[in-house]
């Protein structure tokens, strides 16, 4: 270990793999160290046996659940959106050819005490029990105005700057009511509170743009897609990618201290009395708790059920978000389904989450919204997690932290963390301009 690399990555989450991933493409000597003998940190894939064993300290689960080896239990269960970053992120790697995704069957919205489809155009406005009639007509001209709005084409602008426009703004000129506001702004922009009301409408628009076009590429019920075998594929796929461009990997090497120098600036990290020298270290929170700080805390519920959520069209995979309005809390519930469609679970058997930002220290009380919504479940997990953000200056010490994962269901934000990540690390943005048709065959 006595050679220089450019990045020492500690941990082998998901944000961790793709940055080395990225890192290694663009020519950099990468070191990446866990000190677990698994791949995925935080965001691993567990089998029943191993289940057991995190929640129920024994390796014991019951035989009519089927065989442990056909469980891929995700930790941190979030579907990406099918044009959305990570797509472009593992598409502009290549690392497409490393995995298999299937599209996801729905994409639904808890409104007045029931779960409706989340509709996307103007097609699916207009049948829409969400709405009443004049509503519909409304949300119609809106969903048209934000399909037909291009950046570069000012007639599309119908005379808005939407970089000076607050989104609160545009829903107003279009008489949108609050429960309209409330399912376009959670469930198809996927903003996680309402604070996105007062800033410029534009990211808005495009979130709902990128919710439509994803939509569309696959002609499914939902614009997400996800791995078969679950997201525990990533992190291993990265880690090939990693090698294949003389990236380094080290499981299983305890303690990984990261060392300074004298102006408290990073140098290299030490484990089992070795230390290799590295120019920057990228790590998640848990290898610099001094240089982090608790943010807040997600509540989630792990559920093993034989049947898919009730009122999602017998969706075998499907995500539901319940605004936080519906329920008057302050940010909002997610539900998570995926089964043996996607080689995560014996066949007839689902894989449910609820997950959502913790206000409580009770999670069994705090999500009953969430698991009321699933009907009977065969074994239910409780859990609460703390969330850090970094509290470092990178410029001065080149440590590099990523962001706890979030309660949300889908990959929007952590990406968001990656590419900042990135620039932070290389100077430059990530291009994320590619041929999307190069991931569509994987998905069919």
């Amino acid at each position: 270990m006595d050679e220089e690399y450019d990045v020492i990555v500690l941990g082998t989450g998901l944000k961790e793999c793709i940055l080395s991933g990225l890192l290694s493409v663009d020519g950099l000597k990468v070191l990446h160290m866990d000190r677990n003998d698994y791949y995925g940190g935080e965001s691993s894939s567990l089998s029943l046996v191993q289940l057991w064993k995190r929640f129920r300290s024994n390796d014991k689960p019951p035989e009519q659940l089927g065989s442990s080896k056909e469980y891929n239990v995700d930790m941190i269960p979030k579907f990406m959106m099918a044009n959305g970053a990570l797509v472009r992120v593992l598409i502009h790697t290549d690392v497409t050819k490393y995995l298999n995704f299937k599209a996801v069957d729905g994409s639904f919205v808890y409104n007045k005490g029931k779960i409706h489809k989340v509709p996307a155009t103007d097609v699916e406005a207009l049948k829409s029990p969400l709405m009443g009639l004049f509503e519909k007509r409304r949300a119609r001209k809106f969903f048209i105005y934000v399909q037909d709005y291009e950046d570069n084409d000012p007639k599309s602008h119908e005379g808005l700057d939407l970089t000076k426009v607050t989104a609160r703004d545009i829903i107003s000129k279009y008489g949108l009511d609050d429960n309209t506001v409330d399912f376009i702004g959670h469930a198809l922009a996927l903003h996680i509170d309402d604070s996105y009301l007062d800033e410029p409408a534009l990211d808005f628009v495009k979130r709902m743009k990128l919710y439509a076009e994803s939509l569309a590429r696959f002609q499914g019920g939902s614009p997400y897609i996800y791995p078969l075998y679950g997201l525990g594929e990533l992190p291993q796929a990265f880690a090939r990618l990693s090698a294949v461009y003389g990236g380094t990997y080290m499981l299983n090497k305890p303690e990984c201290k990261v060392e300074f120098d004298g102006n408290g600036k990073a140098y290299g990290v030490t484990s089992e009395g070795e230390t290799a020298k590295g120019k920057k270290v990228v790590c998640d929170p848990s290898y610099l708790p001094d240089k982090v700080k608790k943010v807040g805390k997600v509540a989630r519920a792990i559920c093993i059920m034989s049947h898919p959520i009730p009122e999602t069209s017998d969706s075998h995979s499907v995500q539901v978000i319940l605004p936080q309005k519906q329920l008057g809390r302050k940010s909002d519930m997610y539900l998570f389904c995926c089964s043996y469609t996607h080689n995560v679970a014996p066949k007839g058997k689902y894989i449910a989450f609820v997950s959502t930002e913790a206000e409580t220290d009770q999670p069994e009380v705090e999500l009953k919204p969430g698991i009321e919504l699933l009907g009977p479940v065969d074994e239910i997990f409780y859990e609460i997690y703390d969330r850090y953000e970094p509290v470092n200056k990178h410029d001065e010490d080149h440590c590099f932290i990523s962001q706890s994962y979030d309660a949300t269901t889908h990959f929007e934000s952590t990406v968001h963390d990656v590419l900042a990540m990135y620039t932070k690390i290389t100077g430059k943005e990530l291009d994320l301009s590619v041929d999307l048709s190069a991931a569509s065959a994987a998905a069919e």
